[in-house]
Formats: structure tokens, C-alpha cells, sequence
């Protein structure tokens, strides 16, 4: 699988197996980490074990990090805030998208786990 194609399905939230079933069961509205046990189409297990997902978290941190660092210097540098408050408002302006990171981090996870082990 060429690296566009497995972006492309993380971005679309698709099994890292078979690249079509869906890994979520609805919307990040309906149901923020609500997954299927297993893929529709290949029956992959997506999670492995208890604890699966600790790497995911791991992957998740990575992911925020350099966009609040961004808003930090955006809201202190540009924007001319007290380095206290631009702090503040950089985490507190990020929060709203922490649940797309924790999703996106799971599927990436669960990708980068089937190109290093596959079932």
C-alpha cells in the first residue's frame, strides 16, 4: 500500500486491512470513541488487547503539541499577550479539537500497528 493510500484512509477513518470498513460507528457528535470491534468488510479485530491504545495516546500528544505551540506564539508574539495568557489561551483555544486528534491518533495507530504486525 502506497503511503497516499493508507493517509487517505486514515483520514477517512477506513480498516487498515482492506482500506474500506468503517473503524467508528457514527459521527464524533454521536459517539466521540465509539468503535466497531471488529472491520465489516475483513473482519479485522482493531483492538488487540487491553491497553491497545496507549501508543494511540502517545501518537496523540505528538499530534498537539506543534499546533498549541503555533497559537502560543501566534497569541504572544502577533497578538502581543502576556506569555502567561497566551499560554493559556493556546491550550484552551485548542481544546475544541482534541477529540478529532484522539480519533485520528487511534486510526493512525491502528495502521501503524498492521504495517509493523500484521495479523
Amino acid at each position: 500500500m502506497s503511503l497516499t493510500q493508507r493517509v487517505g484512509a486514515i483520514l477517512r477513518q477506513r480498516c487498515p486491512r482492506c482500506r474500506e470498513g468503517r473503524i467508528y460507528r457514527g459521527s464524533i457528535l454521536r459517539g466521540w470513541l465509539a468503535m466497531y470491534e471488529r472491520c465489516a468488510i475483513c473482519n479485522l479485530k482493531f483492538e488487540r488487547e487491553q491497553g491497545y491504545f496507549l501508543g494511540a495516546m502517545y501518537l496523540s500528544y505528538g499530534l498537539s503539541i506543534p499546533p498549541v505551540i503555533l497559537l502560543v506564539l501566534a497569541m504572544w508574539l502577533v497578538a502581543g499577550w502576556r506569555y502567561e495568557a497566551a499560554l493559556l489561551g493556546g491550550f484552551i483555544a485548542y481544546l475544541p479539537f482534541v477529540p478529532f486528534v484522539t480519533r485520528l491518533a487511534r486510526v493512525a495507530w491502528i495502521h501503524i500497528d498492521q504495517a509493523v504486525d500484521p495479523e
